[in-house]
């Protein structure tokens, strides 16, 4: 899965969606996808990250406390 970094605009390939879905993960590990080589993954803050339509990350993805049903 692609994401956007909001500061950049760069797309971030996603290595962890386990992590992506978990509300109680502040991060999650992925890799800008900008340039020829491949780059190191990193931790993305899920702040810093949008969907390439520029939508922000459902809230159940980051907020805790959000309700579940």
């Amino acid at each position: 899965m692609y994401l956007k970094d909001r500061h950049s605009g760069d797309l971030v390939e996603i290595l962890d969606l386990e992590s992506l879905f978990d509300p109680f993960r502040p991060a999650v590990r992925g890799r800008f996808h900008a340039g020829e080589e491949l780059q190191d993954p990193v931790d993305f803050a899920k702040s810093d990250l949008l969907f390439p339509s520029g939508e922000p990350l459902p809230r159940c993805w980051t907020d805790p406390d959000y309700p579940r049903n």
